[in-house]
């Protein structure tokens, strides 16, 4: 069973009042209360797109209706599906699918896989804001070792440099996303060896190598731009059933998807709310430079 490789632009994404409206019928109740508060539209605007794309996998490849499930959090936020009973659920219900969600930049992307660990990031290059590169590479120097500081700082032009801090940066919280550790996760134990050093888009890299405390470990790391200015990074750990490299299932590119994409199989779980419309009508334009782990 393939695995699945989504991504909606958000940034570009100005939701009409109908869509809106019937975006935020669509996720629990909680979600929608949890997406209003935030300030910047933008944000909003990723969170929900997270939240839908992780409905539309459940519904689409899980065999779940719309309306038929419901998702949990951890104790660190991470979303998921509680195993269904045997009695309930679809089916195939058995099979135990892995799936995470990053948003950052203009882009929402899921990566999902039946049976193996995956963690997905996406980062956009960007200046620093108020610092110079070099600045910025000084506060953020303890979290790359001596070899992956060598890579950036090769890298050419202050903003090639910052192109590959970003690739490096994705590939550590794809790892720390699937390994499901949060912040206590000391990135200096893990180490790229990044390759090839230049990406193009419309392909996905394998090659990258990761060192976890000296040791090369088995997991594959997929590394694709999304567009000359968003790297993709999606980590995957061993599949429970042993293969071999060479039976192991082609990369996948993402598919970017429209917000009726989004929407297709989605029956809304709650009635319209108008005054949601104009909460989100309300709320500032502002870019906001953090990523969130959904």
């Amino acid at each position: 069973m393939d695995g699945v490789r989504w991504a909606f632009r958000f940034g570009s994404w100005v939701p009409t009042r109908s869509e809106w409206i019937l975006a935020a019928r669509c996720v629990q109740l909680e979600e929608k209360e949890r997406i209003g508060h935030f300030v910047f539209a933008k944000d909003a605007k990723s969170a929900m797109a997270g939240r839908l794309l992780i409905r539309k996998l459940v519904c689409e490849k899980m065999g779940y209706a719309w309306d038929g499930f419901r998702l949990e959090r951890t104790a660190r936020g991470k979303p998921y599906l509680p195993r269904p009973s045997p009695s309930s659920g679809p089916a195939h219900s058995h099979i135990h699918w892995n799936f995470n969600v990053s948003h950052q930049g203009d882009y929402a992307v899921l990566a999902a896989e039946p049976g193996r660990q995956v963690g997905v990031d996406v980062m956009k290059t960007s200046r620093p804001g108020s610092s110079s590169t070099q600045e910025f590479f000084r506060i953020m120097n303890r979290q790359f070792t001596d070899l992956e500081w060598r890579n950036i700082r090769k890298a050419g032009s202050d903003w090639d440099q910052l192109d590959t801090f970003y690739r490096h940066w994705a590939l550590k919280e794809s790892f720390i996303k699937a390994i499901g550790t949060g912040l206590g996760f000391d990135l200096q134990r893990v180490e790229f060896h990044i390759s090839p050093n230049q990406m193009r888009e419309g392909q996905v890299y394998r090659q990258t190598r990761m060192y976890l405390d000296n040791e090369e470990e088995e997991w594959t790391f997929e590394e694709s731009l999304l567009d000359k200015d968003h790297h993709a990074a999606v980590a995957l750990g061993k599949q429970d059933i042993c293969t071999s490299k060479e039976d192991e299932a082609p990369p996948l590119l993402f598919t970017l998807l429209s917000f009726n994409d989004l929407v297709s199989r989605a029956t809304p779980l709650s009635e319209e709310d108008p005054a949601y419309w104009e909460s989100f009508h309300r709320k500032k334009d502002a870019p906001s430079r953090q990523s969130e782990q959904q």
